[in-house]
């Protein structure tokens, strides 16, 4: 048997009550979403909720994870320095990114093949993020169709891509990004090929899911995920044309599918090409080097993300926070500059935004709670952060999230 889903149904034959009871009360994880006070608390709840597989998939990073986990440590180093005998008693929020208002500086990343996930991953996260008055960036590799996610906007929406070797596909791809009324385009450069991910080569992850021992049993052990994965699998990529989770097609590791569409051979020049061909806002992600930032803007970027890719691609790369600062003084107001990579606190934004980010990304936090309660899990982990947000500010005694710069966090030196 090659079908994942048939091996599922197979599994969901099974009465739920003769299960183990600690299956069984993995159900109410979408009660413990609700009460979670705290980002880590949505990730544990999370990872009782997901197969090992899927939860490894999103938490994972390449080879010994060193700068994913270097991403939250040095955000939780970096200190701020508190003013007092400030009213704050109107703590402001709200801002702009690319002239868009916004309810508050945090953006939803651009995630891939997040219908492992939960199903309909894309459409729950836009709501969620419109809800709050955010922007949702979906990505080229997201398991739900931009059509699908255009159709249930609210509000901002971005799309995401790569330069890939077919600029056949490339050209097709930016018609139907324009054609769906998406205005600001994220163009990744920081995959020339696939990152080394451990985790999902141990688990043997491949597109489509191989049916393996393990894969088994996380299905029968996590009931409310097979159930939703059974009414609407998403097992593939939704934009690209020959899904690899489509019917027929071969099981084939992660890396493989993304090496044979990147390309190794580009340069700057494409990005050049990429400015040429898209009249709209363009956000460059994947910027750590000031150097790259400045050569990005020169070439018509817009605003540039500061990004290690989440500590999935290179491993040994510096945390984004340590990025940060060099790379928002290279660009000198030039373009806006975002801060993607280990955002898990209220307090991480207003540090990134002291050093010089208009706005942050986060991807795994949403996803600990899209994991957990779907639409309702995303929502919740937007309030924990907007809710942290307004209570640093008030206690950092800074009004306005407009009002942050550099002297409100401690200097430090390197290393």
């Amino acid at each position: 048997m090659n079908d994942f889903g048939e091996l599922l149904a197979c599994q969901l034959r099974t009465d739920l009550r003769e299960l183990p009871a600690r299956a069984r009360a993995r159900l109410s994880d979408q009660g413990r979403a609700a009460r979670a006070g705290s980002i880590g608390e949505l990730r544990a709840a999370a990872r009782r909720a997901l197969p090992r597989v899927v939860f490894d998939f999103m938490e994972g990073a390449a080879e010994d994870e060193l700068t994913a986990a270097r991403n939250v440590a040095e955000l939780r180093a970096t200190v701020l320095r508190p003013r007092v005998l400030v009213d704050v008693s109107d703590v402001r929020t709200a801002t702009t990114v690319l002239g868009e208002p916004v309810a508050l500086p945090l953006i939803g990343a651009p995630m891939g093949l997040t219908g492992l996930i939960h199903p309909g991953a894309e459409i729950a996260l836009a709501r969620a993020l419109h809800e709050a008055g955010s922007v949702s960036v979906v990505s080229a590799m997201a398991s739900c169709t931009l059509s699908e996610v255009a159709a249930v906007a609210r509000g901002p929406l971005w799309f995401q891509m790569y330069i890939w070797r077919d600029r056949g596909l490339v050209k097709e791809m930016l018609r139907r990004v324009e054609a769906a009324g998406v205005g600001v385009l994220m163009l990744t450069l920081d995959v020339p090929r696939a990152g080394n991910r451990g985790r999902d080569r141990r688990n043997g992850f491949s597109i489509p899911p191989r049916v393996t021992l393990r894969a088994l049993a996380g299905g029968v052990t996590h009931p409310r995920w097979s159930r939703g994965f059974m009414r609407n699998p998403r097992l593939g990529w939704g934009n690209l044309p020959g899904d690899p989770g489509g019917p027929g097609a071969g099981a084939a590791s992660l890396s493989a599918n993304t090496n044979r569409q990147f390309d190794p051979a580009v340069t700057w020049d494409d990005l050049g090409w990429f400015r040429e061909h898209w009249a709209g806002p363009l956000v460059v992600k994947g910027i750590l080097h000031p150097d790259d930032a400045r050569r990005a803007v020169r070439l018509g970027a817009d605003a540039v993300s500061v990004s290690n890719h989440g500590g999935r691609q290179l491993d040994g790369a510096p945390a984004a926070i340590r990025a940060l600062p060099p790379v928002a003084d290279a660009v000198a107001g030039q373009a806006e500059v975002y801060l993607d990579g280990g955002i898990r606190r209220g307090a991480d934004i207003v540090k990134a935004l002291a050093l010089g980010a208009r706005a942050c990304l986060t991807g795994r936090a949403l996803g600990y709670g899209l994991g957990v309660a779907g639409q309702a899990g995303v929502r919740r982990a937007v309030e924990i952060l907007h809710t942290e947000l307004r209570t640093t500010l008030a206690l950092a005694g800074c009004p306005s999230v407009d009002d942050l710069d550099p002297s409100w966090v401690q200097a430090r030196g390197p290393g």
